[in-house]
């Protein structure tokens, strides 16, 4: 028996077939290709870091170091002698500091009078998340890369090492990615 006022049944759902797990072999290769990726290192952005590597010498004057500070677009100066190897830097806080509170002329105080002896450094080998993390955790923009001697190679800002990791971790997602849905590594 049936009503009038009763949709016509609709046919039943077709189930879709189930996707084959992947082999394995196919699963640990591509979980192995991930941890593989070696740990993005300070020195793969060592482009960026050098762009904002000023030196100054110990003897100039605060008023060059803070027009240097101002036509570069940087955050941070470091003070070398005369061999390359940093002694100090100067930030624009410690500048501001060394003005605002009458402790230094900028006609006459000279770096050396002012720079911070004790500074963070990083070295192009080290892991990028490992320095990010010793930034954050010091509460630090920026961060000093240098070689084994002291000789100053770039300036890790917090922003560059975070969008480097960023690259990093999306590429390595596409290339997980492209090898479970087949296209491969391109």
């Amino acid at each position: 028996m049936t009503e009038k006022n009763q949709p016509p049944s609709a046919p039943p759902p077709v189930a879709a077939p189930p996707l084959p797990d992947p082999a394995p072999e196919h699963t640990a290769a591509a979980a192995s290709a991930v941890r593989a990726a070696p740990p993005a290192l300070v020195g793969s952005i060592a482009s960026a870091t050098a762009l904002r590597l000023v030196r100054v010498d110990a003897n100039t004057l605060l008023a060059a170091v803070a027009a240097v500070l101002l036509k570069a677009h940087i955050d941070m100066v470091v003070v070398c002698n005369f061999a390359g190897v940093a002694e100090g830097v100067i930030t624009e806080t410690v500048l501001i500091h060394q003005l605002a509170f009458g402790n230094a002329d900028v006609f006459k105080t000279r770096a050396s009078e002012v720079m911070l002896r004790n500074f963070s450094t990083c070295h192009s080998a080290d892991a990028l998340t490992d320095v990010l993390v010793m930034m954050q955790a010091r509460a630090l923009g920026f961060v000093l890369v240098v070689d084994e001697r002291l000789v100053p190679l770039g300036v890790l800002n917090v922003r560059d090492g975070l969008r480097a990791l960023l690259a990093a971790g999306n590429y390595e997602e596409k290339l997980l990615r492209d090898y479970v849905m087949g296209v491969g590594y391109q």
